[in-house]
């Protein structure tokens, strides 16, 4: 079961499509090639794989998965998905260092009663921005720490629309996971000026006009 945005963009994980513990995995096809953004906790990875294949056709590879940041809901599951569809793992070298050090509580995975087993990194993003080419189309990676100190939001352009998956916009900000007030609210409302068309949210859903997005987003800036 998958539920289809438009053309090339489909929901394929969260609560109630693969497990009750998962944040949105979301796909994105650019012709002969395509991205996860997210991957879950991997509770739910045998419904996700299924998701995907009634997705694409088998002659469509997954390149890449894209972690937003470092927490479990979002990377749990982000071993089994590398080892299934052979793709390379991207996330912001700030974040990195906790999953590949399996540290339980940066990721949250002890919230969850979990052990978040240590995996690598294959891109590890640096700086503010960096362009990824998927297929005949591209993602923007852009750091927005706050949430986490490796948070990054991730922009296609999709049928002259400007998505943005922004997967923890609403946060929250907690001390144990490294995440910073002040940093958060800067990245608000650099958030704001992308114009988005869409947003893919990890926890709320999909908001489908620049209105919405603009007022989902400045729901949460001080």
């Amino acid at each position: 079961m998958n539920e289809k945005i438009m053309d090339n963009l489909w929901q394929v994980g969260g609560s109630y499509l693969t497990d009750d513990a998962d944040a949105a995995i979301y796909l994105i096809r650019f012709g002969d090639k395509a991205a996860l953004v997210d991957s879950g906790c991997g509770w739910g990875h045998s419904q996700l794989k299924k998701n995907v294949s009634e997705c694409l056709p088998p002659e469509v590879q997954i390149e890449y998965l894209l972690l937003t940041h470092c927490h479990f809901d979002h990377t749990g599951g982000a071993s089994a998905i590398k080892y299934e569809f052979d793709c390379r793992v991207v996330a912001h070298e700030l974040d990195a260092v906790y999953l590949e050090a399996g540290d339980n509580r940066v990721t949250a995975a002890s919230w969850y009663g979990a052990r978040l087993e240590p995996f690598a990194i294959d891109v590890k993003l640096k700086g503010h921005k960096t362009l990824l080419s998927i297929g005949d189309g591209q993602v923007t990676a852009i750091h927005c720490p706050g949430h986490s100190p490796g948070s990054v939001v991730y922009t296609a352009k999709l049928a002259d629309q400007l998505v943005l998956f922004g997967q923890d916009v609403h946060g929250p900000i907690n001390p144990t996971l490294f995440s910073n007030e002040e940093q958060y609210q800067d990245s608000l409302k650099m958030l704001l000026t992308l114009d988005a068309d869409l947003l893919l949210e990890g926890h709320f859903g999909v908001f489908r006009t620049k209105a919405d997005v603009r007022q989902f987003i400045r729901s949460f800036i001080r």
